[in-house]
């Protein structure tokens, strides 16, 4: 698929999910990121979907849709356990006010995720690291695809600030038992449907105490 093929592709997708387009900016930045995603995805299998079409509507446009529901406000991210760097890095494509963090743990995957920052030349910063380790708070932090998502999850809420936001991509027979690995501090959203799937979804609770 070619660079104008990946944008028109995008396009139609994002206009099938019923959002709206990226700026020509960004559209070249989401190209330059789904083809090196796919170099590396041959060597260390960043992804089980290989092919374009498939990154594309299964990763990217839901990793746009995120974007774009997050509130505002936000200004710093940790995506924990980023692997491919989604939705981190579509995030923080999408929304240059935030500062994001991808934390992951395994190497080569956080060689990737170096190799991206780089040659999108976004200012997100990688932690080769568990995200455990991290000795700051974020305004929100997001989950997807992280082994063990419960455990995860109860690791994860003492990383977000008092009144910030934790973001689960997850799916309807999951919701509820992560939002019970979060515990009681949290106050929920009703969940938002992904793009194109009967089961997955966003949801989204805000931190009510310190």
């Amino acid at each position: 698929m070619s660079a104008n093929q990946t944008n028109v592709r995008l396009k139609a997708l994002l206009a099938e999910a019923g959002l709206d387009p990226l700026d020509d900016e960004t559209a070249s930045q989401f190209e330059a990121y789904l083809s090196l995603f796919l170099r590396w995805n041959k060597r260390i299998n960043l992804s089980s979907v290989r092919d374009a079409e498939g990154i594309l509507s299964r990763h990217l446009v839901e990793s746009i849709s995120v974007a774009r529901y997050l509130p505002e406000g936000i200004l710093t991210l940790l995506d924990f356990g980023s692997g491919a760097g989604l939705p981190g890095i579509p995030i923080a494509l999408c929304r240059p006010e935030i500062a994001v963090t991808l934390a992951e743990a395994q190497g080569k995957k956080a060689a990737f995720l170096l190799e991206a920052v780089r040659e999108l030349g976004i200012a997100a910063k990688v932690h080769a690291g568990r995200a455990e380790a991290l000795g700051t708070v974020f305004d929100c932090l997001i989950l997807r695809a992280v082994d063990k998502m419960p455990k995860a999850v109860a690791a994860a809420v003492r990383l977000i600030a008092p009144g910030g936001w934790l973001a689960l991509m997850t799916t309807d027979a999951e919701i509820l038992r992560l939002q019970a690995a979060a515990g009681a501090q949290f106050s929920w959203m009703d969940p938002v449907r992904m793009p194109a799937s009967e089961r997955r979804l966003l949801a989204l609770g805000q931190k009510i105490n310190s």
